[in-house]
């Protein structure tokens, strides 16, 4: 189940970026990156309302207060995803997102960083991301 959720993760995400990319143009930036946070927030509250209503509070029992940036974190995501589409088109945006994203989540995998258990190198992970990137560098080449 956690392989197709992640394919939908991928994909809701590619149209996402397309959408607020779309809506920066009628508006700006930081005007589109506000809606979607906000509508996001809006949709979070009706699910929480239906799904169960934990507390809040409990936010704050989180032991590494760092962890409470994520909606932060989220906002320049959706920002850098925005310009990025807008710059390079959605294919060539997309595949530096995700060879980014697999770098930077292999490395923290490997230092164990903020809470995440701690991975031994492995060659086959590696190479598997330098093929991503020889895929970015065919498709790029024209």
């Amino acid at each position: 189940m956690g392989w197709i959720i992640a394919l939908i993760s991928g994909a809701l995400m590619s149209i996402q970026g397309v959408f607020n990319t779309a809506l920066t143009k009628s508006s700006s930036q930081w005007v589109a990156n506000s809606w979607v946070q906000f509508s996001a927030f809006i949709v979070c509250i009706i699910a929480w309302f239906f799904t169960g209503r934990k507390s809040f509070g409990q936010l704050w029992q989180v032991d590494n207060k760092l962890m409470l940036l994520g909606g932060v974190v989220g906002a320049f995501i959706t920002m850098t995803v925005i310009k990025s589409m807008a710059d390079l088109g959605p294919a060539r945006s997309v595949m530096l997102i995700v060879v980014s994203q697999l770098i930077v989540a292999y490395v923290i995998e490997l230092l164990g960083i903020w809470g995440v258990e701690k991975q031994p190198f492995e060659l086959r992970k590696a190479l598997g991301m330098l093929l991503s990137i020889i895929g970015i560098i065919i498709f790029k080449w024209k």
